[in-house]
């Protein structure tokens, strides 16, 4: 039993790691851009490890490490951490948490990010183990603290300027967005989702980012009503009846040879 549940977990991390491969040339980089602005801040390089390792929340560190270098009140940090992370109450309904072994749930409801989710949303990730589901989630840690870390001891000798860093978060997002639209063809929902971005920066440029997202959620939220609207009424369950009855049996007749054969 232990040598098997060993080999069922060597597999299951084979497989993450081959899961999470390009998810994790953006994670780096972004955690890099993140070391190097904690180091920046004034903090000394460990706290990009702690940030990253203990309160794990993507954009929220981002966020939060101006929230503590500017003194904010504990209370409109949980405030601010409570409506950015609001959408991962939502994740946990459709995450697959009941595949991983009971201990480990804790673990991957704390690591529940939004690139986790997105791996798993697809159909092929309806087969995956729970040994695979939880390695993801370490793998995509260890990709994002790892990049912190380096980022901090080694902002002093990257220029604070270099370009391109603070794109790999939306890079990360779109090739997240192409590997959803392939696992499931949807093509209205990233249609819905541009068209949504495109008015609320024509609308409100100050405020594209909420305004695009409540606008995409009321879209999908049509949608999907007009759909269940047009799908024709479930049958009724009506016991099945065969086609044909079955035809009764012909009667055996014994002939006297083989009665007296038996002994009759």
């Amino acid at each position: 039993m232990v040598g098997m549940g060993v080999k069922g977990g060597s597999q299951g991390f084979a497989r993450a790691v081959a899961d999470t491969a390009s998810v994790g040339l953006s994670l780096f980089p972004l955690g890099i851009s993140f070391g190097m602005l904690v180091a920046h801040t004034g903090l000394d390089w460990w706290w990009a490890t702690v940030f990253t390792a203990v309160v794990y929340a993507g954009s929220l560190e981002f966020l939060l490490l101006g929230l503590v270098a500017a003194v904010t009140p504990l209370g409109q940090i949980a405030a601010t951490a409570l409506l950015v992370n609001l959408r991962h109450v939502f994740y946990a309904l459709s995450f697959p948490l009941a595949r991983v072994w009971p201990l480990g749930r804790v673990y991957a409801t704390f690591a529940l990010t939004d690139e986790a989710y997105a791996l798993t949303a697809g159909g092929e990730a309806r087969s995956w183990s729970g040994s695979r589901i939880l390695w993801m989630q370490v793998l995509l840690q260890a990709y994002w603290v790892a990049g912190a870390t380096f980022g901090a001891l080694a902002s002093s000798l990257i220029p604070f300027t270099l370009h391109g860093l603070d794109f790999a978060l939306t890079a990360l997002f779109v090739v997240l967005t192409i590997d959803a639209w392939r696992a499931r063809r949807d093509l209205p929902s990233p249609l819905l989702a541009a068209a949504s971005f495109a008015v609320a920066a024509l609308l409100i440029p100050g405020q594209a980012l909420p305004v695009a997202m409540a606008l995409f959620t009321a879209g999908l939220l049509a949608r999907y009503a007009l759909r269940d609207r047009g799908a024709p009424p479930a049958a009724a369950d009506v016991p099945a009846v065969p086609e044909h009855e079955p035809e009764p049996e012909e009667p055996v007749l014994r002939t006297p040879v083989a009665a007296s054969s038996r002994g009759e």
